[in-house]
């Protein structure tokens, strides 16, 4: 069914286990999360006023230097966020979509106590072209708050495929309101084809080294994860991507947690067929962990979120204890469900990667 099966356990300090012959062991000292890698565009936003007023920018590509360069002069007019005090701290947020987190946001100076604020920066991004022509430009502007409860002041989205190069002079655009498709999610990043399946304690098929066990040690379950294949992710590069999939079962982030397949280069549409093996679980275990896959592109420097799913009951709570990751769609929670009431059965799945 696979090219290659890793087996992990899963074990909790409270459970006081020794690990399997042939296994490794993680205990889990604290509740941690790697969902921070990864930030919305909208991310600390408390803010209710309307977007109102407008921005003046220009674009350019430097072609010696391979660079995208987003020149921010002023805004005009914007919302007062503090209205006892008339007061707005503005500055300017930029991230080139769909794939916010490959090339990270790029932000200018905050402008104090003003509504009008003056610029004059230069945020830069080094990509190809051609790269860079499969983009859209999100430039927003946002209030400065010392807490870091940020307020949306307005954005603008303009799509690099159909941009007049041949334009860099600055010029105004009026500040938008949210774009509904951010707000709502509706971000494609493609989709996951797989299999899960839950092996109760004492379950028949047990192999040798179960049977080896320690006594002392009640018998466990196992959680069978078998990645099939991938469609539709987002291409990168005119070649294609070079993916891979990692798991963790959360809450446990630690290395010994980590698994991953092997990496499929230039290809949108994967298949990985690699099944992964975690024990050590208990029935109860299941309404607290969630199963975090996430999709990658691998580059020699430094690898590239391209999306995710979590399955769990999505509750928000691990263990008695809140944490952001238990954040499960209706999609990934009716799997997960399906999972959990039919035992030693494999459950196929068509999940649609998201952001994390």
């Amino acid at each position: 069914e696979s090219d290659t099966a890793s087996e992990i356990s899963f074990q909790f300090n409270k459970h006081k286990k020794t690990p399997s012959i042939g296994s490794h062991s993680s205990d889990m000292a604290s509740v941690s999360s790697v969902s921070g890698s990864v930030l919305s565009v909208y991310s600390g936003d408390f803010g209710s006023v309307d977007a109102q007023g407008t921005v003046e920018f220009a674009l350019d590509y430097d072609e010696k230097n391979r660079e995208f360069q987003v020149h921010v002069s002023q805004c005009r007019d914007l919302a007062v966020v503090d209205e006892k005090k008339g007061r707005s701290d503005p500055y300017v947020k930029t991230y080139l979509l769909p794939d916010k987190a490959r090339m990270g946001k790029r932000k200018t100076s905050v402008k104090k106590r003003t509504v009008n604020p003056i610029y004059n920066e230069v945020l830069r991004y080094k990509i190809e072209k051609m790269v860079l022509l499969i983009q859209k430009l999100n430039l927003s502007v946002w209030h400065n708050d010392p807490l870091g409860r940020n307020s949306f002041l307005g954005e603008i989205e303009i799509d690099l495929a159909s941009w007049d190069w041949s334009n860099k002079k600055l010029n105004w655009y009026p500040l938008k309101p949210r774009s509904l498709s951010a707000v709502n999610g509706v971000d494609h990043r493609g989709v996951m084809n797989l299999s899960i399946k839950y092996v109760p304690p004492g379950s028949l098929g047990k192999t040798l080294f179960h049977a080896l066990r320690s006594p002392k040690n009640p018998p466990s379950g196992e959680v069978h994860i078998w990645v099939k294949d991938v469609k539709d992710l987002l291409q990168l590069r005119p070649s294609g991507v070079d993916s891979f999939v990692k798991c963790y079962v959360l809450p446990d982030t630690s290395k010994k947690s980590y698994q991953k397949t092997r990496v499929i280069k230039r290809d949108t549409n994967p298949v990985f067929n690699h099944t992964i093996v975690y024990d050590g679980f208990h029935t109860e275990d299941l309404k607290d962990a969630c199963v975090e896959l996430t999709v990658w592109d691998h580059e020699k420097l430094t690898n590239h979120f391209l999306g995710g799913i979590r399955l769990g009951l999505g509750t928000g709570l691990s263990y008695g204890i809140s944490v952001d990751w238990m954040d499960s769609t209706q999609e990934e929670v009716a799997f997960w469900q399906e999972m959990m009431s039919a035992a030693n059965e494999w459950i196929e799945g068509l999940l649609p990667l998201r952001s994390l």
